[in-house]
């Protein structure tokens, strides 16, 4: 079911970059992708264009699309009834009005869990830009208002229909990017959401390593039951954490940044997907990036590396603006792709920089 026979040529020169006209209220529209310069550098829209509409809403992806993103991710969670839908968290309380309209169906933390919810009651909800739960204050104040409430929550298939649809109205073929959200958490709470999450992807043919998908989790022991146990045949990708952020059972980070790690994940997944402070330590006295061991590591065992997250409103302290973290990423580095709030900027940084 995939759409394969994309030609970003015509479709640039026909004007049939639907999305981008969607997101001409909020930016300037963009017609050239990251792969239509170089197949070796993608980007990667985290969350969607996440740094101009609230997090995982259609509108936000259409509007990635549109600005030329190459591949657009999907944090799928588990509803009451087994749905896959698609929030960055397990908790509902930073981004919806689920405290207004479910006052009663907080757990003993105080916390609203997606998985206490059927997906008709997650529908009800409203989607709003990011906040904290305990003060209502917006985290990134100068993004989307939060008080402008228009916006509902996905589900994974939703959203495969959407970026599918798009493919075949634009003859492009942006990829999904789905991260299985704490197995270990739902298998708790009696559901398997890497076997759900396949099952989908595998329907809509995302099941071979052809397809223009990558599978991401945390947690390493899920990561290879999905591999050797689900038998997943498509492209995989690991994501590494801190041990001080609190790591999944049977998960070491500091072991997988290690050689030794390294050379392990190579025998299951196809890239990694570390966060960027462990790729790149800062800025050399010339100005060029600081390669760290892992980032060597990676390179030397052919992994894909694709780190998160590059904002332009929260950019590296060694950073002055965005083109010069790009830079340091692609050129300096040569890290393969970037999660990105603004996959506008790191397209256009990709155009302007060909050799990149």
């Amino acid at each position: 079911m995939l759409v394969k026979n994309w030609n970003p040529r015509r479709m640039i020169a026909s004007g049939m970059f639907v999305a981008a006209m969607m997101a001409a209220p909020f930016v300037g529209a963009m017609s050239v992708r990251a792969q239509d310069v170089t197949q070796e550098k993608v980007v990667i829209a985290h969350r969607g264009a996440s740094g101009y509409l609230p997090e995982h809403t259609l509108p936000a992806k259409a509007l990635a699309y549109g600005m030329g993103a190459d591949y657009i991710e999907q944090d799928v969670v588990l509803s009451k009834d087994g749905v896959p839908v698609i929030l960055h968290d397990i908790h509902l309380d930073t981004t919806t009005d689920v405290a207004t309209k479910f006052p009663d169906r907080k757990r003993e933390d105080g916390r609203y869990y997606v998985i206490d919810f059927t997906l008709a009651e997650l529908k009800s909800l409203t989607v709003t830009e990011r906040f904290k739960a305990d003060t209502g204050k917006q985290v990134y104040e100068d993004r989307f208002p939060g008080d402008f409430g228009m916006f509902k929550i996905p589900t994974l298939e939703e959203e495969i229909k959407l970026i599918q649809g798009l493919n075949r109205s634009t003859g492009r073929d942006v990829g999904i990017y789905p991260e299985i959200k704490d197995p270990a958490f739902h298998r708790a709470e009696g559901q398997d959401i890497s076997k759900t999450v396949i099952t989908v992807l595998e329907q809509w043919g995302y099941n071979n390593p052809a397809s223009n998908a990558f599978v991401q989790c945390f947690d390493w022991a899920e990561t290879k039951r999905i591999r050797n146990e689900l038998k997943y045949q498509g492209k995989m990708v690991q994501l590494l954490g801190e041990n001080r952020w609190g790591a999944p059972e049977g998960t070491d980070y500091d072991y997988l940044k290690s050689a030794e790690g390294v050379v392990e994940m190579a025998t299951v997944v196809d890239g990694i997907g570390p966060w960027l402070p462990q790729v790149i330590e800062g800025l050399s006295a010339n100005g060029t990036a600081i390669m760290t061991p892992t980032l060597i590591a990676a390179q030397r065992a052919q992994l894909l590396v694709h780190p998160y997250t590059l904002r332009a409103d929260q950019l590296p302290k060694w950073a002055g603006d965005m083109d010069i973290a790009l830079k340091a990423i692609f050129d300096d580095a040569g890290i393969n792709g970037i999660f990105t709030d603004f996959p506008d900027q790191a397209v256009q940084f990709l155009a302007n920089n060909p050799a990149s």
